[in-house]
């Protein structure tokens, strides 16, 4: 992917629906040159589809936050595959850093948010974490 290519995707994340004609004069490229580009781009399998988000998926987690998780040795892969069946999950991100793996969690209450980080907390391997509740979203991608 060169700069081109990113700065087409970042113009789709800000607006996907944007025709080709106001992607090619943003981008200063021409309607058949974004045309190909999006189509290379969804063959190749960067762009693996398009969304809408709705406003009832935004309130559907009143409670949203981001843990941070430390984990011991090499337990990585089979914690994330231990997450994947937390349906509270929303995200699950590996990392480097000092944090091994970064996951959004969504709930419908603190109290549920909580039950939750205890749940992750429990998994054999999870030597350490960090939480910050999601206060508010300015930008969303």
């Amino acid at each position: 992917m060169d700069d081109t290519d990113v700065r087409l995707i970042s113009a789709l994340r800000h607006d996907a629906r944007a025709s080709l004609s106001d992607l090619s004069a943003s981008l200063g490229l021409s309607r058949t040159t974004v045309r190909a580009r999006i189509e290379k781009l969804r063959a190749r399998g960067e762009i693996i589809g398009f969304t809408v988000v709705l406003r009832e998926d935004t309130l559907r987690d009143p409670v949203r936050g981001l843990m941070m998780i430390g984990i011991e040795g090499r337990g990585t892969e089979k914690i994330i595959r231990q997450l994947q069946g937390f349906s509270e999950l929303r995200s699950v991100h590996s990392t480097n850093g000092r944090w091994d793996v970064i996951v959004e969690i969504g709930t419908d209450t603190l109290e549920r948010f909580d039950e939750v980080l205890f749940r992750i907390r429990r998994l054999e391997g999870v030597m350490s974490s960090e939480t910050s509740l999601l206060l508010s979203t300015r930008k969303s991608a």
